[in-house]
């Protein structure tokens, strides 16, 4: 694929296959028609050039391909009229025009994909191909699942779809602040796994956290005065500007405290902090808005010594009131320790633990690892740093701990 096709592939797919899905009613039939209509264009821009609206010319092949797709089956009557109908509606193509705006389309497609009756693991498949694009071989291996695993994932999600009969549609006023929730919930999961890959030899996957961000403009863009999605936003903006500093070149992790500042992204932190500052006016503070507005007082930090902790262990206490959970209070308990010392932080970080909710979370047992050796106490340390290494799958994170491990043999 071009360069110049790529591109528009990246742009445009999660805009066009959204048209198609609402004209089809099938998710199968729209994704067909635009690889055929991609197809298409990679041959005929290369001989004609690339036209002036691409994302135009696309959306008028791939709906031609639908109708033609629908017109061969004789048994779809009924769906034929809705489609004859359709392309009534939609005028040749011209390179003159403007493409046509769907953003009803996409919003539709979002909630259809994070529809609360399919499982979480469906829901992200579902958007990544849809709204992203990506194959299923892309999202396979992102995941870290047999190809065959997240196809079969896939075809799940599109069964229920369609025997459940959901329908492709924003939901009403009285249900839409859940839903929204948990289309936030997704992008932010698909995020994480590219921030800290749950396994595998890599700790970053750029690609994910690139589409999680694209995703989050999209949900900005689509409904503009929502302030937790420009939270989300920000917050996604602001934990990717370190990438690029947070493993060494050999392959280990590098804390945050440890981190050249020098290679944070100047251009993320600014357009994060802006968002988390236009996102806090409208005073309808949520929890993403909240954990950005964390993040960006570490990224405003020149050097470590100069993080306001202060002003962190504030906002983790209003994180608490608006979302109280055991990882948070686990920060919580972490920021307290870097503020009012290892030994608070620890008893903090002892009760967020207490019932057994962080048994399983390896940050739990690597944080207290880290308090216990900060306070001398090294066979303790020792344990806790071997329990985390235990619950981990991530090499990079499993070679950081290790070393850890390593620095407390040396000192007993």
């Amino acid at each position: 694929m071009s360069q110049a096709l790529e591109k528009v592939f990246r742009e445009e797919y999660g805009r066009i296959v959204a048209t198609l899905i609402r004209i089809s009613g099938s998710f199968d039939l729209a994704e067909e028609a635009l690889q055929e209509a991609f197809t298409s264009a990679a041959s005929k821009w290369e001989h004609d050039g690339t036209p002036n609206n691409p994302g135009a010319w696309l959306t008028t092949v791939a709906h031609r391909k639908v109708i033609d797709a629908i017109r061969r089956d004789k048994t779809r009557t009924d769906k034929q009229t809705e489609i004859a109908f359709e392309s009534s509606r939609l005028q040749p193509y011209a390179e003159t025009e403007l493409l046509e705006e769907y953003p009803d389309d996409r919003l539709r497609l979002i909630f259809t994909c994070c529809h609360p009756s399919l499982v979480r693991e469906a829901q992200v498949a579902l958007t990544l191909r849809t709204l992203g694009g990506l194959t299923t071989t892309e999202i396979a291996h992102a995941f870290l699942v047999p190809e065959a695993t997240l196809a079969q994932r896939l075809v799940r999600a599109k069964q229920k779809i369609r025997l459940a009969g959901i329908p492709y549609q924003v939901p009403s006023l009285e249900v839409i602040g859940e839903r929204l929730a948990a289309v936030r919930a997704v992008i932010y999961l698909i995020f994480n796994e590219g921030y800290a890959a749950s396994a595998g030899q890599s700790l970053i996957r750029s690609d994910l956290c690139a589409e999680a961000i694209r995703l989050g403009r999209v949900l900005c863009e689509l409904l503009p005065n929502e302030s937790e999605n420009m939270g989300l936003l920000a917050l996604m903006l602001l934990q990717d500007s370190r990438r690029e500093a947070r493993v060494k070149d050999q392959g280990e992790l590098v804390t945050l405290a440890e981190q050249d500042r020098s290679r944070w992204d100047a251009a993320e932190i600014a357009e994060g902090v802006r968002l988390v500052q236009e996102a806090l006016s409208l005073r309808r503070v949520g929890s993403y808005q909240l954990q950005a507005a964390i993040a960006a007082v570490h990224a405003e930090a020149k050097h470590a010594d100069e993080t306001d902790w202060g002003q962190i262990v504030a906002l983790y206490g209003e994180l608490m009131r608006v979302t109280s959970s055991p990882v948070v209070a686990l920060n919580y308990a972490a920021a307290v320790a870097m503020s009012e010392g290892a030994a608070h932080g620890l008893d903090l970080l002892e009760a967020a633990g207490a019932g057994g909710a962080l048994e399983n979370y390896y940050l739990f047992h690597a944080s207290r690892a880290d308090l216990l050796r900060r306070l001398g106490r090294v066979k303790e340390a020792a344990t806790s740093y071997t329990t985390a290494l235990s619950l981990t799958t991530n090499h990079v994170e499993q070679k950081y701990i290790q070393r850890r491990l390593n620095e407390l043999e040396n000192k007993e």
